[in-house]
């Protein structure tokens, strides 16, 4: 039933997250913190898959540590939760990763040296609206390690105004000089459950797409709303199964054919699109295999789940699945595109009553 798993804390508009959101406060509290009554953290760590909320949460902490009614924070009203909600918060910094040429790129960008310094020397200059300036850092995980040692200084002796806020997905990409001077937050995939009534409550969808769209975030809100407000989005998604479906019919000959257009025709973040798609099809076809097929997530697909289901093997699905994560995690760095492909469609299961 909608409504009874999502809880937004007061004056924290926030869908889930509930743990998160009490360390958060707690950063406040005299008792928690050792600091002093009212002072937060200097830098805090938000660690979590992409898309799962991390930079929402912290932008609301930003707001929380601005806004100036002292009973309840954020209040939405002040003149500071104003300027935040217009993202021209003067005491408010945002930094991402960039590509070469300067241009914010969060997938396969970096931040860079120069990014650091300027942070540094921001964070010298006093506040211009209240007793704090905030900085968030986007995909801490994609630090160039210039950047990382340049900001190890303002972390040991920060300013007492500056308050520092990063994210990243995997701790262990994170250099552990900066982890250990930080307060670790961990957010967790949410319940489809409460992915669904945010999408219905908030974002006007419909029951029968924000279900499936819940399905299909693997617990990431920011995915699934993403979904819902890119044109064609299902469409995609559709286009990008009937391809696998190709692949596990085709021969080698056509397998590698196809995968000489998708390393041709896609960017970095198309491909990952796709790749994720194909591993939650292939995740399906698993729990079909097992008799778990209440937990799927392609839930406008269940006949085709059933019938390939009983094509493929579970060892094949397992291994496939296996090297699609090595696939994925080879694209990250620096690999040959096309010589990845071919392995994996090569190694993808062959539906037995294929031609």
């Amino acid at each position: 039933m909608l409504g009874r798993t999502v809880v937004v804390t007061a004056h924290w508009p926030v869908y889930g997250h509930v743990a998160a959101v009490t360390q958060f406060q707690r950063i406040w509290q005299p008792a928690q913190n050792g600091h002093g009554a009212g002072t937060p953290y200097h830098a805090t760590l938000l660690l979590g898959p992409r898309q799962v909320g991390k930079s929402t949460l912290a932008q609301v902490f930003a707001q929380a540590i601005l806004c100036t009614d002292r009973e309840r924070r954020p209040c939405g009203d002040c003149r500071s939760c104003r300027l935040m909600a217009r993202h021209s918060h003067p005491d408010f910094r945002l930094l991402q990763p960039v590509d070469k040429n300067g241009a914010v790129d969060r997938l396969d960008g970096t931040l860079r040296a120069d990014q650091a310094a300027e942070l540094i020397h921001d964070a010298a200059l006093r506040p211009v609206e209240g007793r704090y300036k905030v900085f968030l850092i986007q995909d801490f995980h994609n630090a160039h390690d210039a950047f990382a040692n340049k900001l190890l200084k303002t972390l040991e002796e920060p300013p007492a105004s500056v308050i520092l806020c990063l994210t990243a997905t995997d701790r262990s990409q994170v250099l552990p000089t900066i982890v250990s001077r930080c307060r670790l937050i961990e957010l967790r995939p949410l319940a489809p459950e409460i992915i669904a009534e945010a999408l219905v409550s908030n974002w006007q969808a419909s029951p029968e797409e924000a279900r499936l769209l819940a399905r299909l975030a693997n617990g990431r809100l920011g995915w699934a709303v993403e979904q819902l407000t890119k044109p064609q989005g299902q469409q995609e998604r559709i286009a990008q199964l009937q391809t696998l479906w190709q692949l596990m019919a085709a021969d080698r000959i056509e397998r590698l054919a196809l995968a000489e257009q998708l390393a041709a025709n896609r960017n970095s973040q198309q491909l990952f699109g796709l790749l994720e798609t194909w591993g939650t099809w292939l995740r399906d076809l698993l729990l079909v295999r097992a008799g778990c097929g209440v937990h799927c997530a392609n839930i406008d697909q269940e006949t085709r789940l059933a019938q390939q289901a009983g094509s493929v093997t579970m060892a094949d699905i397992q291994q496939t699945l296996a090297l699609l994560g090595r696939i994925e995690g080879y694209l990250h760095h620096t690999v040959n595109t096309r010589l990845a492909l071919d392995v994996l469609l090569l190694r993808l299961p062959r539906l037995k009553n294929a031609p």
